[in-house]
């Protein structure tokens, strides 16, 4: 798995075994193995069990894992299985508030993908993006809303939740990071609106989505791949550039050093 192509992420829970194969053979780019909001509390030690069957079971699958959040009775000892297991590919942190959370996640030699999930969180993505070890943020759009009182749908909601994204973006740029991972869509019946919402969410950035259902995995590739249109356009640009000027028109549009870079990209994505 490489992080800096992952669109797909697909939570799995973690005492579910059973369907710890089938999403790795589902086509997203990473499967999350849950430890946290999936798994109620009498099963935190056998999902732990769980995955460590299965990576002695299956020594070449790489999974990443979502732990319990900083402060709870599950987090060290989440930590600890992930520390050592090779198969655990990096660590997923939940309500992450601080740099000294993430730092502390990232002594167990993982890469860390912190998840901002409150108003203290949202104040500390700087902080927290710029800590060693942080390969990809993303953001938790339910519990946010839950912690900032915003009614989830609403365009109010939809505004801050833009804010957000921007923040999550903009602090991923300047610290060399991937774009960062749009939250989930919960209604994964709802493939047209959540393939809208990833379109939208493309165009503003966004380097993929965190998915809760295998069906959402080939929504999201399709929403951010380039349309045949936007490639034929690219191929024109790139042809063009051959002349060697450093502007030049296609389609009656001047073409500049930037838009050259936007046609390489399509074409590297397509």
């Amino acid at each position: 798995m490489s992080s800096l192509w992952v669109r797909s992420a697909l939570f799995v829970p973690g005492n579910r075994p059973e369907r710890f194969a089938k999403a790795l053979a589902s086509g997203a780019d990473a499967v999350i193995i849950d430890f946290e909001d999936a798994v109620p509390p009498a099963d935190k030690t056998l999902a732990r069990e769980h995955l460590q069957a299965f990576l002695k079971q299956n020594p070449d699958a790489r999974l990443l894992v979502r732990i319990n959040a900083p402060g709870t009775d599950e987090h060290e000892a989440d930590l600890e299985l992930c520390r050592q297991q090779p198969g655990v590919s990096a660590v997923m942190l939940p309500k992450a508030e601080s740099a000294a959370q993430v730092n502390h996640v990232a002594t167990s030699g993982k890469p860390v993908w912190p998840i901002i999930e409150s108003a203290l969180g949202v104040l500390a993505i700087g902080a927290i993006a710029a800590c060693k070890g942080v390969q990809r943020l993303t953001f938790g759009a339910l519990d946010l809303a839950l912690d900032l009182g915003w009614k989830v749908g609403s365009p109010g909601a939809e505004t801050l939740f833009d804010q957000t994204r921007f923040a999550l973006l903009l602090h991923s740029r300047v610290n060399d990071l991937p774009p960062p991972l749009d939250s989930v869509y919960p209604s994964f019946e709802d493939d047209a609106g959540f393939g809208a919402a990833m379109r939208r969410a493309r165009d503003m950035g966004m380097g993929g989505a965190l998915c809760i259902h295998p069906r959402q995995v080939p929504v999201v590739h399709t929403a951010l791949a380039p349309s045949a249109e936007e490639l034929a356009w690219a191929h024109r640009v790139l042809s063009a550039a051959e002349s060697g000027e450093a502007a030049f028109k296609v389609d009656g549009e001047m073409v500049d050093a930037p838009v050259l870079s936007r046609a390489r990209r399509l074409l590297a994505m397509g």
